[in-house]
């Protein structure tokens, strides 16, 4: 019995595609990939997402893998392709049994049993070539999806601390929204969206230009209203997929908006919580439940709000493509009926119609089916390329000149504006040698913590320039020290390298601050920031000065959690164990003045004024 193909020569039949189409389609692919990147906004905003992964040293392991993955969705069409010449042996099989069955012809009914255990020996071939493919064809999708996510995150969080991005894009005119959801979540929208749509795509024109070819050799006239059709049920699929796509594409074109709105009112929403979390003792103390609840059920409202737009919008956009392809799947035994009842067409070619005008019919269903996916993508390629607009923005805000100098503090001409331009402080002008120590006193609002921010390069509402220690030789100590996750001798050698300080300089540390209480708890991980009162916090942030001994110190009213005997116990360990230090120190207490040389007091309208103390 006449096979649909001479399997014995498949396998070098299927090199030789493989061969061929390989180099083509990665051409194409190529060539349609530069145009996206050239000629639509999202494909620039994806290449300044993600370009660099694709270009420079190493990328040619990304092209390598690039290339594995283009090879196996090839011989996954490949695999498709055949099992639907398998399957019209396997019909024509069961007709040529059922025709010796009436005829009464034991030869050629013994012909038509050998075809079909042929056919199921074929099967199990092709179906453990099939699952190889796949599961291999799946580990690598999922392990370029891992190191792609590896680099991008590493790349984004990067970006985003580089410059004091995470502190600075508050003041750039556009701020954003959720860095953190969008390093965390978009990252992982982005690396698997981008695989899957542009694998997804290839794959579907491969199978489309592969099934044409069969579908064209199986379709034959139809006459419709006095018009005949040559090759019916190609002309039929391609048409009516295409009118399809146009409507799908007007119907779901809104959820790119729907999606990114999803993502921003879930993370806010998230963010409150985290909020709320954080400071649940201070809500606590001022029984404010209730006004966390109105405020947490207004933001979860926006949630919802979103959410029935994207249902309302799904369902339109479902209910099509449900009917569309449902509508599809009786549309070639419709058209190849006619030829079959005339015997133009075998069962088995019937059959694989059918396989061929479904195979088309999904692949170019594809772009369709996938538009609410491409929303969700389009939305994570908004937020990410927009977190890497405003760190460069925040970057490229004016900030006061440095100048690394081996010793002493010398500010020249510091100017210190509000965000509407008013004067806070006009040329300050300071020169201070090892040892000396300064207080900046005012009114509150005069300026005193803005000028520590404006000296650490933060407030980009300033002017001058500063010579200062390189480093970790200068340090600023806020109000409320940062406590990063993790052990205790992590917090305490912040913002030092773990372990680069011994056990033993620790606990000593811990001690001559008053926290001896602490020093067998160093390896104990937990949120330090909410088992130490605000009081031991600060003590805390004052043994990092005895670890680090830096040259110069800057004090945003660093003892406002202790006590008075506490704060001149913390003051003079500093005066004795790091004489030769540069203290400036931000407070409204009186009994700081006594630890300084000089009192710095600012007016808060530009003027200033430095006395002896």
């Amino acid at each position: 019995m006449e096979t649909s193909r001479d399997w014995s020569i498949e396998w070098v039949e299927s090199l030789k595609w493989l061969a061929i189409a390989f180099p083509i389609t990665a051409i194409v692919a190529l060539i349609v990939g530069a145009l996206l990147l050239t000629l639509t906004k999202w494909g620039r905003q994806f290449w300044n997402v993600s370009g660099n992964y694709f270009r420079g040293e190493g990328a040619w392991r990304t092209w390598l893998f690039v290339a594995v993955l283009l090879l196996f969705s090839l011989l996954t069409v490949r695999l498709s392709v055949l099992l639907s010449y398998w399957g019209n042996d396997l019909f024509a099989s069961f007709q040529a049994i059922v025709a010796g069955l009436g005829s009464g012809d034991a030869a050629a009914l013994s012909e038509a049993k050998s075809a079909f255990w042929d056919a199921v020996k074929l099967w199990v071939v092709l179906i453990v070539i099939w699952t190889v493919n796949q599961l291999v064809y799946l580990y690598a999708k999922l392990a370029f999806d891992i190191r792609w996510r590896v680099w991008l995150t590493e790349r984004v969080t990067a970006d985003w601390m580089q410059g004091g991005a995470f502190y600075r894009t508050r003041f750039i005119d556009k701020t954003i929204d959720n860095p953190d959801q969008r390093i965390q979540a978009d990252t992982i929208t982005f690396t698997e969206q981008s695989r899957v749509l542009s694998l997804g795509a290839i794959e579907a024109v491969v199978s489309v230009v592969s099934f044409t070819k069969v579908l064209w050799d199986l379709s034959g006239p139809m006459t419709v209203l006095g018009v005949t059709i040559p090759r019916a049920a190609l002309f039929i699929v391609l048409t009516y997929v295409l009118i399809s796509t146009i409507i799908a594409f007007w119907i779901g074109h809104p959820l790119i908006r729907i999606n990114f709105l999803m993502e921003r009112t879930n993370a806010n929403f998230r963010y409150a919580l985290v909020r709320v979390r954080d400071a649940a003792e201070s809500v606590a103390f001022y029984r404010g439940e209730q006004s966390e609840r109105v405020s947490l059920f207004s933001r979860f409202a926006e949630v919802i709000k979103v959410q029935w737009a994207y249902v309302y919008r799904m369902l339109k956009f479902v209910g099509w493509n449900f009917v569309v392809t449902q509508s599809a799947s009786l549309f070639p035994y419709l058209i190849q009926f006619p030829r079959f009842a005339s015997g133009e067409v075998t069962l088995g070619g019937m059959s694989q119609t059918a396989s061929a005008f479904r195979e088309i019919q999904d692949s170019l269903s594809f772009f369709r089916e996938s538009y609410d996916d491409f929303a969700a993508y389009r939305a994570s390629v908004i937020r990410l390329d927009g977190l890497l607009v405003a760190s460069k923005e925040s970057r490229e805000l004016p900030k006061i000149a440095a100048t690394d100098v081996e010793d002493g503090l010398n500010l020249d001409k510091i100017g210190v504006r509000k965000p509407n331009g008013d004067a806070l402080i006009d040329e300050l002008n300071l020169a201070l040698q090892p040892t000396d120590a300064v207080v900046v006193k005012g009114a509150s609002g005069s300026g005193k913590t803005t000028l520590l921010r404006t000296l650490a390069q933060m407030w980009p509402y300033g002017d001058g320039e500063i010579s200062r220690p390189a480093g970790s030789e200068t340090l600023f100590l806020s109000q409320v020290p940062y406590l990063p996750l993790g052990d205790l001798r992590t917090a305490v050698e912040y913002p030092g390298t773990p372990d680069s300080i011994s056990d033993e300089a620790l606990r000593e540390a811990l001690t001559k601050v008053h926290l001896a209480h602490l020093i067998d708890r160093l390896d104990e991980e937990a949120d330090w920031a909410k088992i130490l009162s605000p009081g031991e916090q600060q003590r805390l942030a004052f043994a990092r000065i005895l670890l680090m001994k830096p040259k110069v110190v800057f004090l945003d009213e660093a003892t406002s959690a202790v006590d008075e005997g506490l704060e001149f116990a913390l003051y003079n360990l500093i005066r004795t164990e790091t004489p030769n230090t540069i203290i400036v120190s931000v407070a409204h207490r009186s009994t700081v003045d006594q630890h300084h040389t000089q009192v710095l007091t600012l007016a808060g309208d530009g003027s200033w004024r430095l006395a002896p103390l």
